[in-house]
């Protein structure tokens, strides 16, 4: 009796692309959220896609669409979403060591630097993995997002209450898929208690999107205190 033949997989199907596919799947879905969202806050169709083609950070579309649902100016609106979008700036800066995107895949890069690229690419170890993931990701999330903008801000009102299909679920599960893995020591598991403990205690406090900054701020000052006593030394990789 012959062994049934083994089933064949793309050398190219790696864990990365694999991961990336299914973070784009999961925040791109929640894009018909935004768009319904958008048209609800007084924008036209084009208007909405516009802010996923170009702004295209989930965070700063919504916070943006949020003062201006709010009756708030449209300058008040550019400020909150140019606040939220700091964080990319620190992505970036990590990313562009990380990958050293060339020519204009540089200006892409740039683009395509969000939560689910940044998250995807640092989650690998192999600097191609770190590449084939980063790609992935941004890629995937830019083409389905804008999609299921459009989708979300043509039917508008027929979806009702996007939050009650669940698909902000679906963004905040991918990205424990992604964190949870990287918690396993004990430093890791006490920034992400504190980050939460920080973000639940300012959600009642803050505008929406706000919390998730204070809670990047304390990450960031917890680095800079804080250090690992396996991290090397700055000595230590210079010499590399």
């Amino acid at each position: 009796m012959n062994p049934s033949p083994p089933t064949l997989r793309p050398a190219t199907w790696t864990p990365a692309i694999r991961m990336g596919l299914s973070i784009a799947a999961a925040t791109g879905l929640y894009g018909i959220s935004f768009g319904a969202l958008a048209v609800a806050a007084g924008l036209t169709v084009w208007q909405a896609m516009a802010l996923s083609l170009l702004m295209f950070t989930g965070g700063s579309q919504f916070a943006f669409i949020g003062v201006i649902a709010g009756g708030g100016a449209g300058s008040a609106a550019l400020g909150a979403a140019a606040l939220l979008g700091v964080r990319n700036a620190v992505y970036g800066m990590q990313l562009n060591g990380m990958l050293a995107p060339t020519g204009w895949r540089k200006a892409v890069a740039a683009q395509l630097t969000i939560d689910e690229s940044a998250a995807t690419a640092a989650g690998q170890t192999a600097p191609d993995e770190q590449q084939r993931g980063f790609w992935t990701a941004g890629l995937g999330v830019f083409v389905l997002w804008n999609l299921f903008t459009l989708l979300g801000a043509v039917l508008g009102d027929a979806l009702g209450d996007p939050r009650r299909w669940g698909l902000d679920g679906a963004a905040v599960a991918a990205f424990l898929a992604l964190l949870w893995p990287r918690l396993q020591q004990r430093e890791p598991v006490a920034l992400a208690v504190l980050c939460g403990v920080v973000t639940a205690l300012a959600v009642p406090l803050l505008p929406p999107g706000l919390p998730i900054l204070l809670a990047a701020v304390v990450g960031a000052a917890w680095g800079w205190w804080v250090r690992s006593p396996d991290a090397p030394s700055v000595r230590e990789e210079v010499a590399k």
